[in-house]
């Protein structure tokens, strides 16, 4: 199967709405899956910028989606990777009879051909648009600037780069400098953390399956600004803690990884598949935790009333601190989500502090990098709720200092020590 029509009908999948994620499992099992995810990513990373070289390219808009998330594979093949020109442009122009359109071959040869002519030309024409320069819709463009208008450049770019691949060693069952040894010995290098102590950056990413002691649960993948979630939990023995909105369980099995003491972790999720991942990796890692499939705010059909001592509200959002993993989110966000988001995560702080015993925390974490859904969001919930105090210096535990205070929390930028983008609060019930 030509690996280009698939990726082509991947990213036109994404365009009409579709999750990368729900659009990648549906391509053939046939297709070069290594390299089908290196188109669907990579077109979808620097889709704005591609999406106007096309329009630049194009006499008349083409009708068929298809067609027209095939040229923007071949651009991408054109401007970004190494694949050889003359490989590109041939296949690129095959896959249009892969995907039953054989007269728009001739059409698909003849923009990328133009775009070899044109290159400089073409390049240089898209540069005073800066939707295309900076590879980001309009609107998010201004929203980042807004919020960060000396860093937001710097967040763009960040943006723009493939991630990092981020291991958590299992303390349980070894440690990160035991661990590093183990990669070195396979011939595999990584770099330890110096912020999260579990975390190991991998300087190639590699495939789970040949990572030693993955499927023993000695290893699992997160990045390691989520890691920092369990720093700032900070739960202890004898504790009943809450991880809302948990799937698929990163942060969990990180808690009890770290925290064998734990009396208790109920996980709740709504979404049964995802809850069902947590529960797969619960297993592996050889971890046990109370699962519920259950809307997190409606706390009647799933709490049992027993006060929670540590919550973790690993808030939906628009996830604009992860684009560099989900390049789709470009594509899939408009302005009117970032309220919705925001009035969906004051909901469950809303509904969820009641849970939270007196003197406990409740952490209020977020992978957006935009002041609606933090700093807006904590700082009116903290202004609402007499007994709430967030509290300070908690990025500096054990010397380590990571982010950048931002209200009430503390802000990671994607790229920082080369995590993705995080929102960290911390918030204590005080009698």
């Amino acid at each position: 199967m030509n690996a280009r029509a698939q990726a082509a009908r991947v990213v036109a999948a994404v365009v009409a709405g579709a999750s990368l994620d729900r659009a990648l499992p549906a391509a053939a099992p046939d297709t070069d899956r290594a390299l089908l995810r290196m188109l669907c990513y990579g077109t979808l990373r620097w889709y704005p910028r591609l999406e106007a070289l096309l329009d630049g390219l194009l006499e008349r808009p083409a009708r068929d989606a298809d067609i027209r998330a095939l040229m923007l594979v071949g651009l991408y093949q054109l401007t970004d990777t190494d694949v050889a020109a003359h490989a590109a442009v041939a296949e690129t122009v095959e896959a249009a009879r892969h995907l039953g359109n054989p007269r728009a071959a001739g059409l698909v040869n003849a923009v990328l051909r133009r775009f070899q002519r044109e290159r400089t030309e073409q390049l240089g024409r898209i540069e005073s648009m800066e939707t295309a320069r900076f590879a980001h819709p309009a609107w998010l463009i201004e929203r980042i600037r807004g919020d960060w208008p000396d860093d937001w450049q710097a967040v763009l770019a960040a943006g723009n780069r493939p991630p990092s691949m981020w291991l958590r060693v299992n303390r349980r069952r070894s440690d990160a400098a035991a661990y590093l040894g183990e990669l070195a010995s396979c011939g595999y290098d990584a770099v330890p953390c110096t912020l999260a102590p579990e975390a190991l950056r991998l300087v190639q990413p590699l495939p789970v399956q040949v990572l030693p002691g993955f499927e023993a649960g000695r290893v699992s993948v997160q990045d390691a600004g989520a890691q920092l979630a369990c720093d700032v939990v900070e739960a202890r023995d004898g504790m009943r803690v809450l991880d809302a909105c948990a799937a698929p369980g990163g942060k969990a099995c990180h808690l009890l990884e770290r925290n064998p003491g734990i009396a208790e972790l109920v996980a709740v999720d709504r979404s049964a598949a995802r809850l069902e991942r947590l529960a797969q990796n619960l297993a592996r890692l050889g971890l046990a935790a109370t699962l519920r499939v259950a809307d997190a705010v409606q706390t009647s059909k799933w709490w049992d009333g027993a006060a929670f001592d540590r919550i973790l509200l690993d808030v939906p959002c628009s996830a604009t601190g992860v684009i560099r993993r989900h390049p789709d989110i470009k594509l899939l966000r408009r302005p009117a989500d970032i309220a919705r988001f925001a009035e969906r995560q004051r909901g469950l702080l809303d509904a969820l502090w009641p849970l939270l015993a007196p003197g406990g925390r409740l952490v209020y974490a977020s992978c957006s990098i935009l002041e609606a859904e933090n700093a807006d969001v904590t700082g009116a919930f903290l202004a609402s709720q007499p007994q709430a105090r967030a509290a300070a210096g908690f990025n500096r535990a054990a010397g380590r200092v990571w982010g950048r205070v931002r209200g009430s929390g503390v802000q990671i930028l994607p790229g920082e020590a080369d995590m993705d983008g995080f929102y960290y609060a911390c918030l204590s019930k005080h009698a």
